[in-house]
């Protein structure tokens, strides 16, 4: 149960698997992704940054970035509970992570874009590469 009204508190390291766990189940990217909590444990000690939303002892949002510590850094996962979207979690988390990213001298940070969210990224100062930019993903060999 998600008690509304309660102060936000942000912290700035890996919260308990447990509780990412659960709000990571709350997105239903799940369903493609198929892993296990010992599968995203593992995505959790190989991340760099993260950005923790706490309402009382109830983990709201959480975000985390992987770099190359010079270069390039990748934002993954911004997840806000959904009883707490809307409340600014999300934008504030966001900013925070660019904000140290800058601060550990990263030149280019990017992110995953979950569906239906790019109105939100774009607020935040993102924009989507053009057809002709650079970066692709891999979607598996065709059959000759």
């Amino acid at each position: 149960m998600v008690q509304r009204g309660l102060p936000i508190l942000y912290r700035s390291e890996v919260p308990p698997i447990q509780a990412v766990w659960e709000l990571f189940l709350t997105t239903g990217w799940n369903a493609e992704y198929k892993i296990s909590m010992l599968d995203y444990e593992r995505v959790l000690t190989a991340s760099d940054m993260f950005e923790a939303a706490w309402a009382g002892e109830k983990l709201v949002g959480f975000g985390r970035a992987v770099s190359d510590t010079m270069l390039h850094a990748m934002i993954y996962d911004l997840i806000v509970h959904p009883a707490w979207q809307a409340e600014g979690i999300g934008t504030h988390m966001l900013e925070s992570l660019v904000r140290r990213l800058r601060a550990d001298g990263i030149r280019d940070i990017q992110l995953f874009c979950a569906r239906g969210k790019r109105p939100f990224y774009e607020y935040c100062g993102f924009a989507a590469r053009p057809d002709d930019g650079p970066g692709m993903y891999y979607v598996g060999i065709p059959k000759i």
